[in-house]
């Protein structure tokens, strides 16, 4: 029935999402041109390409810049497929790479790559802002930079607060402008050099520092896709327009490397930062497309960096949440747009963000890197959801993720730290926040996938007692009643233990589920594995049994079934009979007989009472030590001679089973002389009495009246021979 009802709600929240969409107004929505490959293009083909392509062919020669082009694109061209793949997937929402993420791993860790990335593209907007005034003023030295950067961040972001279509139709003019340069100089009149050099001597650096200083010259690939809420089909635009910007710009590099070679001697390839200037048709035009890609850089980040900045909002992952996700009728986030603005204006009037730019590159990574880490999980757990029109090679994802990894650390590792510790530190500050999303991702579904994989492995090892923990088998006959002791419980199996409760009921089911989730709760809200089932069945016992071979097959099975024994006598015949078939079962037994009064004291002295060659005794001396661990209390070892004379011999048995089985510090021996009732009454008080039980019955009468003697709860433990306290 709740599965049905989860269906149907289901059904009618799709519908209202169709009703939704086809009743949203018609905005103006970019193709695959003007939304995903302008912007891509026009951010990957930037400053780098101008003033730094021919120092790494200078230092690499032809073919070591091809090799380098080629191993950077590797990168991208894994991510831009990841990232084709997957859109063709889900339905991606505003935010481009965040909705991406977040789909798939959660708000969690959307928000915290999607608030770096955001960052990234803020100061990256006033790091291309300043590098255009820096190219203004080669040509006009003498006007104040301030007021170039001030004049051109205003331009800008008059244009991106307008609308998206008027920052597009400019980012048209400025890819026209860059057009222009690069055949000015595609036309160069300058003659081949007599010595076309194939690889290069490194003479400046090694390949691994020049490929670092070119790898950002082929990022920028996200651009596009950052405009995701504004496309009329994601899903056809993004796959489209990345894949082409990217093999576009890697012919772009690799014509303007072998001309480079062609016409450039190293030494002058080298040293000449405006070697495109100086050896094009017609300088000024090179002039004016490094300006053009300094600003259309801009442009792009200013249009991007508000947009994943309002998707963050929408979901509340920001502050001012409301605030940032407001956005005009036309669907121009403006508040977002403003505040960004004003960021990079601050930025820019702080001057020089050299510092920042390699922290900025960092995040670009991490985010390509989770792109691909991604679409790797999903296709690794091979579900059914994921069955994108686009397909690529699990290899593909998985060179992705390593090669983006690898490049961080290649560029700069303090850096890569850095920023792989301020993704994790956003993380936990979101995951406390406890975002709820509207959709759900595949973070359960993974550890699921995880534990059945694991799960498999561990089938073919044999369990071991040095891998024992404390696994309860918890029976709860009435849990809208049930009053036992939690917090003992917790005790006994905190950190690493787990519960299996049950109930059995024929009648108000979900009432019982209910009940038994909210009283095990507390428990579980402390990190604890806990699990429980409500059994339709009339009879307590066959519902019990039931329970215990159903789990008997299972990998995370119980290893102790727990009881609590009452005053009420008639239940007797039932905890004997559930005793007898978990032990037939391979469970331990545990029985608490909890004094009504004192419970269970301070929680801090355990008393542990044992028999000479008696073979029961190795569960009663792991939960001795797991209640000693959690109440950071002292144990006393106690036993009992009926003669003086084996007074020594049992001293010298518990000195050697202290010192074998590796008890604390904190371990009192006590060997007491006597009748078993007059040597409880004598024993050092302790919080609680633990006790070995005999394997042929079980002394109900005896249990009771243990209790009032000892004046404290007791438990009574029966081993099940997979235990031991020795390991």
């Amino acid at each position: 029935m709740e599965g049905e009802e989860k269906r149907k709600k289901n059904s009618i929240s799709f519908l209202r999402r169709l009703t939704f969409y086809s009743a949203e107004p018609n905005q103006k929505k970019f193709d695959t041109f003007g939304g995903v490959f302008t912007p891509d293009v026009l951010t990957i083909l930037g400053v780098i390409m101008f003033l730094r392509l021919g120092w790494v062919v200078g230092n690499a020669g032809f073919l070591g810049a091809v090799a380098i082009i080629l191993l950077a694109k590797s990168v991208t061209i894994c991510t831009g497929l990841s990232m084709s793949s997957i859109t063709t997937n889900i339905k991606i929402g505003a935010g481009g790479a965040y909705s991406i993420i977040s789909k798939s791993l959660g708000l969690e860790a959307g928000g915290s790559i999607g608030i770096p990335l955001y960052i990234a593209q803020t100061l990256s907007a006033a790091l291309y802002i300043i590098g255009f005034t820096e190219g203004w003023l080669r040509v006009f030295p003498h006007h104040p930079a301030l007021v170039v950067s001030t004049i051109a961040w205003i331009s800008l972001l008059t244009v991106s607060y307008i609308s998206a279509h008027l920052a597009i139709k400019v980012q048209y003019l400025i890819m026209t402008i860059l057009g222009l340069s690069l055949i000015s100089f595609f036309f160069t009149p300058e003659k081949a050099t007599t010595d076309f050099i194939l690889l290069g001597n490194f003479e400046d650096a090694n390949f691994w520092q020049v490929f670092a200083v070119f790898f950002p010259a082929v990022t920028g690939i996200m651009a596009g896709a950052n405009m995701s809420g504004d496309l009329k089909d994601p899903k056809r635009s993004i796959p489209l327009g990345t894949m082409s910007s990217i093999f576009v710009t890697m012919v772009i590099y690799i014509a303007l490397a072998y001309i480079m070679a062609k016409i450039g001697t190293p030494e002058e390839l080298r040293k000449n930062q405006m070697f495109m200037v100086d050896k094009a048709f017609w300088g000024p035009a090179v002039i004016a497309g490094i300006m053009g890609a300094t600003l259309s850089s801009a442009l792009g980040s200013m249009l991007g960096a508000p947009r994943v900045l309002q998707a963050l909002a929408e979901q509340k992952t920001v502050p001012l949440h409301r605030f940032f996700a407001a956005k005009t009728k036309s669907n121009e986030p403006r508040n977002a747009i403003i505040f960004t603005g004003i960021i990079i204006e601050i930025s820019i009037i702080l001057g020089n963000l050299n510092f920042l730019a390699t922290l900025i590159t960092m995040f670009f990574l991490i985010t390509y890197g989770m792109i691909n880490l991604v679409v790797f999980i999903e296709q690794s757990m091979k579900i059914i959801s994921f069955r994108p029109t686009f397909k690529i090679p699990r290899a593909v994802s998985f060179v992705g993720a390593v090669g983006s990894l690898f490049i961080m650390f290649l560029i700069n590792p303090i850096f890569s730290i850095i920023g792989i510790v301020t993704i994790i530190a956003l993380y936990i500050w979101l995951a406390r926040r406890e975002l709820q999303a509207e959709w759900g991702d595949i973070r359960g579904g993974l550890f699921l996938v995880i534990a059945e994989r694991a799960s498999r492995l561990a089938a073919k090892f044999p369990r071991h007692h040095i891998t024992w923990k404390p696994d309860l088998l918890l029976p709860i006959e009435n849990p809208e009643l049930w009053s036992g002791p939690l917090l003992f419980i917790r005790n006994v199996i905190y950190p690493s233990g787990s519960i299996f409760a049950f109930t059995v009921r024929d009648t108000k089911v979900e009432k019982a589920r209910t009940a038994l989730k909210d009283l095990l709760k507390p428990i579980q809200d402390q990190g604890i594995m806990v699990n429980s089932v409500v059994l339709e069945e009339k009879q307590f016992l066959h519902g019990a049994k039931l329970v215990i071979q159903t789990l008997k097959g299972g990998t995370f099975r119980p290893n102790i079934l727990f009881l609590t024994l009452s005053d009420d006598q008639q239940k007797d015949a039932t905890i004997s009979e559930l005793i007898r078939y978990a032990d037939s079962q391979d469970l331990g037994i545990i029985i608490l007989r909890q004094h009504e009064r004192v419970a269970f004291g301070m929680q801090k002295d355990v008393n542990l009472w044992l028999r000479d060659k008696s073979p029961n005794w190795h569960l009663a001396m792991l939960i001795t030590l797991q209640l000693q661990m959690n109440w950071e209390g002292k144990i006393n070892l106690i036993t009992v001679a009926d003669d003086k004379k084996d007074k020594k011999r049992l001293q010298h048995f518990l000195e050697n089973l202290s010192d074998q089985a590796r008890l604390p510090s904190m371990t009192d021996l006590h060997v007491l002389t006597g009748s078993f009732k007059e040597t409880i009454c004598s024993a050092p008080r302790g919080d609680v009495n633990i006790f070995g039980m005999m394997h042929d019955q079980v002394p109900f009468a005896f249990i009771r009246e243990v209790m009032k003697l000892a004046n404290s709860s007791c438990i009574f433990v029966k081993d099940s021979g997979h235990e031991s306290a020795l390991v």
